[in-house]
């Protein structure tokens, strides 16, 4: 990942359609009026992911009453997700599949790391009109500050 192709705030995100959990379409431009996390893991089926993801369902109530939507995004594929969020009990936090084309999505907000194929520990907090007001690229081995983005999405 080269550091200078990360999404900068204040740009828009590009619009993506990914597949959740439950093989359902996730279409950013539906929850245009809404706050968005994009919460980027490497892969499913690996303790740190799972504690972020976890991290996520945990805090629903949180990101209800601050007007936002939390998703978890990974390379992993729709089935894949869908084993992985019924054994983490998550029934509330969307799982997107960034699968095909292989990554694409990571790419546009510039946090997959092509030589392994999957992409950066990432959070990546959008407006209600799709604006980047928040990035954050975390060492790999590292479970995102949920404290962080709860005061993030408070004062933004």
């Amino acid at each position: 990942m080269d550091k200078d192709n990360v999404i900068q705030v204040g740009k828009k995100a590009k619009q993506f359609i990914l597949k959740d959990q439950h093989n359902q379409d996730f279409k950013l431009s539906d929850f245009k009026g809404k706050k968005i996390l994009l919460s980027f893991h490497p892969l499913a089926w690996t303790e740190i992911c799972a504690t972020q993801m976890k991290t996520l369902e945990k805090s629903r109530r949180t990101f209800d009453r601050e007007n936002t939507v939390a998703v978890g995004i990974s390379v992993d594929s729709t089935p894949c997700k869908n084993a992985w969020a019924r054994s983490l009990r998550v029934r509330n936090t969307r799982l997107l599949s960034d699968f095909w084309p292989h990554g694409k999505v990571a790419k546009s907000f510039g946090i997959l790391r092509s030589i392994e194929g999957i992409s950066e520990r990432a959070n990546i907090v959008l407006d209600e009109q799709g604006t980047v007001i928040f990035v954050k690229v975390y060492p790999i081995h590292e479970v995102p500050d949920i404290a962080e983005i709860t005061s993030v999405l408070k004062n933004g």
